[in-house]
C-alpha cells in the first residue's frame, strides 16, 4: 500500500463502488442556478414567532436549564408546522435551508438559545458535540491557532473554512447541523454550501480517475476528542454510497493535520484526489452563498452538504463580536459524542 495510505478493507486495486460509476440525479444534486433564495428560505411566521416569545416569557418565571426543555412538554403547533417544512427540505429537497428568523432582538442570549434549542429539537434530536457532553456549542474566534495536534477546532478561529462536514473525524457523525447567528462579523464570514452529490458528479466529468481513491480511507486528526487509550488519528473514506446518493466525510484541515501528526506524506493518489476536490470547491457555479443575519438559522444535512465560511474581521468590542451557536443532531444511536 502506498506510503501514507491507511490500511482498509478496500485496497488500492479495489474497483470503485456503484456510486463512483455514474452521475447522481435528483434534487440533492443541485448547482447554483438551480437554487432560488426564496425556495430554501423557510419563514418562521408571526404565529410561530409569537409562540417562542410566549415561551421565553414563561421561562422567565418558570426557569429550567435549556437542556431540559423538550418539545413534547409544550404545544407550539405553529413551530411544529415550520419544523416539518425544514425537515422536508433536508430529507427531500436540496438538503439545506435557512430559517428566517428567531426574534433575537426581543430575547436575551440565553432565551434565544432556549428557543433555538427547542425549535431545533422538533427538526431532529440534539446530540453531544464533545466527549465532555457539550450539547450547545458557541462558534467564536478565540484568537488561537488550529495547529496540528493542538485540538483547536477551525471554528474557534477567523480563518476561511473550506467545504467540510462537521465531525468528520469521529466514527459517528451528526446527521443534521444547525447554526444560529446571534451576531454577524464586522465584515466577512459569508456562509457557503455545496452538494456532495454535485461534487461527485463534477469529479466524474473532470477527474474520474481520482474517484476510486476517495472511496478508500484517509487519516483524520481527531482534534483531541478521543479517550486516552485511543489513537489521535482516525481512518475513513471521504465518499461512501450505493449509486443513488453519496455520503461524504471530509475535513481537509483535519486530513492535512493527521498526516503531519503521523509524520507521513499523503500518497500520490490521495494528493491528486484532494487537489481535484479543491478545484471543484473553487467553482462558484456549484455553490450557494449567503450572509446570515442575526436570528437566522442554517440547517444542513451533514452527510450530503458541505458547508464553509469565508474569513472574517471582527469588531473590537467583545459584546459586538461574531457569535454563532451550533447544534449537532442525530435521530439514531446514542446521544453521546461517540454515538
Amino acid at each position: 500500500m502506498p506510503q501514507g495510505s491507511p490500511a482498509a478493507e478496500t485496497g488500492p486495486s479495489s474497483p470503485p463502488p456503484p456510486a463512483a460509476a455514474r452521475p447522481i440525479e435528483g434534487p440533492s444534486a443541485w448547482v447554483r442556478g438551480d437554487i432560488s433564495p426564496t425556495a430554501v428560505t423557510v419563514e418562521l411566521g408571526d404565529a410561530a414567532r409569537g409562540e417562542l416569545l410566549d415561551l421565553a416569557r414563561h421561562l422567565r418565571s418558570h426557569r429550567l436549564p435549556t437542556l431540559l426543555l423538550r418539545p413534547e412538554d409544550y404545544a407550539l403547533p405553529a413551530c411544529r408546522a415550520v419544523a416539518r417544512r425544514v425537515r422536508a427540505l433536508l430529507d427531500e429537497g436540496p438538503r439545506f435551508c435557512l430559517l428566517d428568523r428567531l426574534p433575537v432582538e426581543e430575547l436575551d442570549e440565553e432565551e434565544a438559545k432556549a428557543c433555538y434549542w427547542l425549535f431545533s429539537a422538533m427538526v431532529c434530536r440534539p446530540v453531544a458535540q464533545k466527549l465532555d457532553g457539550t450539547m450547545i456549542y458557541d462558534v467564536q474566534d478565540t484568537g488561537r491557532k488550529a495547529d496540528p495536534g493542538s485540538g483547536v477546532r477551525p471554528d474557534k478561529t477567523n480563518i476561511d473554512l473550506t467545504f467540510h462536514n462537521d465531525n468528520a473525524y469521529n466514527p459517528r457523525m451528526p446527521e443534521v447541523v444547525a447554526l444560529l447567528c446571534l451576531r454577524p462579523a464586522k465584515s466577512g464570514g459569508r456562509s457557503r454550501v455545496m452538494s456532495f452529490d454535485t461534487v461527485h458528479n463534477r469529479l466524474l466529468e473532470t477527474a474520474p480517475e481520482v474517484l476510486p481513491r476517495l472511496y478508500r480511507p484517509f487519516w483524520f486528526d481527531r482534534q483531541r476528542e478521543h479517550r486516552p487509550d485511543e489513537e489521535p488519528t482516525f481512518a475513513a473514506p471521504v465518499f461512501t454510497g450505493d449509486g443513488e446518493q453519496v455520503k461524504a466525510r471530509l475535513g481537509l484541515h483535519q486530513v492535512r493535520n493527521a498526516y503531519a501528526m503521523r509524520g507521513e506524506a499523503l500518497d500520490p493518489e490521495g494528493a491528486a484526489a484532494i487537489a481535484a476536490l479543491e478545484a471543484v470547491f473553487a467553482e462558484p457555479g456549484l455553490q450557494f452563498d449567503f450572509e446570515m443575519a442575526a436570528g437566522q438559522i442554517q440547517f444542513v444535512d451533514n452527510l450530503a452538504i458541505g458547508h464553509s465560511r469565508t474569513q472574517f474581521e471582527d469588531f473590537e468590542e467583545p459584546a459586538r463580536r461574531r457569535h454563532l451557536v451550533r447544534l449537532w443532531m442525530r435521530d439514531a444511536g446514542d446521544r453521546a459524542y461517540t454515538g
